[in-house]
């Protein structure tokens, strides 16, 4: 058995039909569905269960012996978030609990961190996983916070050399794009959000740049495929003896506008991009360079190329996106 948690969100639901297609059965979801459209994007998947997060305590409980492992991916993920309550009851403490029972019971746990982390990127983005390192970082929301007093937690338990799972592995997810993004609102990804319009045939639209080094929609982030998630995750999975605070992107920074201009390219069309102010509200802690350093993965011993920008949107946009059935 191999649960998911958040397994009907974004990430989640892509790395199950991963799971699928390399022949795991007994798959286990651990999410709220709501009352949208959530459910979709488990809709295609062969599920041994649906439980609610609160269900899981009994989950593991009963079924412990049979779990192979766990993938936590299970958040609140929105960097707009306000209820610390709430971040530290979602992203804290269950990941902190989950830690805990791998440990006692040595079983395998893979979990989502994020580049937030690394909030306005002073420090580099080197995923350095020393208890020195954490400390310098300052992360500029709420939900990067959570994420990174997990990572400070884990790194200080590592470092004391205290029991931990038989595996481990937190991933520093960086500017994740690809099908079964749909419910995420304002959270969906660039890409979504600028075929949307040019499909009603009317122009991107991008933030203005307001720092004196980068041009208009020239602010710069590392844009990973989901598909390159899913392969990270896969073989951390058939490389159990991999434990360690990965970043996950693909080392390469690209512009606003860059992708922009390859969602146009992949729809056939010329680019017709406008540019709005950057909200004031999010002005003076927006994020003009994020590069994930990947040296660590590659050194741990993964070695497939990542994908790239203009060849993973033109697959998102004309296999799922311009298709009636959008959903993987």
């Amino acid at each position: 058995m191999i649960v998911v948690t958040g397994g009907a969100g974004f990430i989640g639901s892509n790395l199950l039909a991963g799971l699928e297609q390399r022949g795991h059965r007994d798959l286990v979801v651990c999410d709220w569905l709501g009352t949208g459209e959530k459910w979709r994007n488990i809709a295609k998947r062969e599920l041994a269960d649906v439980i609610p997060p609160e269900a899981l305590p009994d989950l593991l409980e009963r079924h412990g012996k049979a779990i192979r492992a766990i993938f936590h991916l299970g958040a609140i993920s929105a960097t707009t978030e306000r209820d610390g309550d709430a971040l530290v009851r979602n992203n804290l403490r269950l990941t902190l609990d989950l830690w805990d029972w791998a440990t006692r019971t040595q079983n395998r746990l893979i979990f989502a961190s994020s580049a937030a982390t690394y909030g306005g990127g002073e420090c580099g983005f080197d995923d350095d996983a020393s208890p020195e390192a954490l400390a310098r970082l300052q992360p500029l929301n709420g939900y990067g916070w959570s994420k990174h007093m997990v990572d400070r937690r884990v790194a200080r338990l590592v470092a004391g050399n205290a029991p931990r799972p038989a595996q481990w592995a937190a991933l520093k997810f960086f500017n994740v794009y690809g099908p079964n993004e749909y419910h995420k609102g304002s959270m969906r990804s660039v890409v979504q959000q600028v075929w949307e319009r040019t499909a009603r045939g009317e122009p991107a639209v991008l933030f203005r740049s307001h720092h004196p080094d980068y041009s208009d929609g020239g602010q710069l982030r590392d844009f990973v495929h989901v598909d390159d998630c899913v392969e990270v995750m896969l073989w951390l999975l058939e490389n159990p003896r991999v434990s360690g605070l990965f970043n996950l992107g693909t080392g390469k920074a690209r512009s606003f506008a860059d992708l922009a201009r390859a969602v146009f390219a992949a729809m056939g069309k010329p680019p017709l991009i406008e540019y709005v102010d950057t909200p004031e509200a999010i002005r003076a802690k927006y994020q003009y360079f994020t590069q994930a350093r990947m040296d660590r993965l590659r050194a741990a011993g993964y070695s497939r190329p990542f994908t790239s920008l203009e060849d993973g949107v033109a697959r998102y946009v004309r296999e799922f996106l311009a298709t009636d059935d959008p959903y993987r």
